[in-house]
């Protein structure tokens, strides 16, 4: 299991006219979080999609526990639980600043090749670098 946080702070563009964060922003969130995770790993999305793959996302479901408002610090924590063959599978956790789980989801997301448009195994380089990540901890 690999483990890595992300600090985001809720901007007044995220909120709806109750002041609450709109449920639309949060796969945006989870693509924070993701992003982070792997540049903290030291790969990027554009280093894979260079190697011809794009990681789409497949499926995602996610539960709202308490709402964030405007100005919220929020921490969102992404974890790889297993290594990945054919898709790739991110849990995610967002707690606000008084660490309160107020939001919990999972994105699958599949490789494919970019030229085909046909699914790929998880390239070497993504594999190499999770690897590397769980014998450092």
């Amino acid at each position: 299991m690999i483990e890595r946080s992300t600090k985001i702070r809720v901007r007044y563009s995220h909120t709806d006219q109750m002041g609450v964060v709109y449920y639309g922003n949060y796969p945006s969130f989870y693509e924070i979080g993701r992003s982070e995770f792997m540049r903290d790993l030291g790969l990027s999305y554009l280093e894979v999609e260079k190697g011809g793959v794009v990681m789409p996302v497949v499926e995602m479901s996610c539960r709202y526990h308490k709402p964030f408002f405007y100005d919220d610090l929020i921490e969102i924590k992404t974890v790889l639980k297993q290594l990945p063959t054919s898709s790739i599978e991110f849990y995610h956790e967002m707690y606000n600043s008084n660490v309160e789980l107020c939001h919990t989801g999972k994105v699958k997301l599949g490789f494919i090749n970019m030229k085909t448009l046909r699914p790929v195994r998880v390239p070497d380089i993504v594999l190499e670098c999770l690897k590397k990540a769980i014998n450092n901890q």
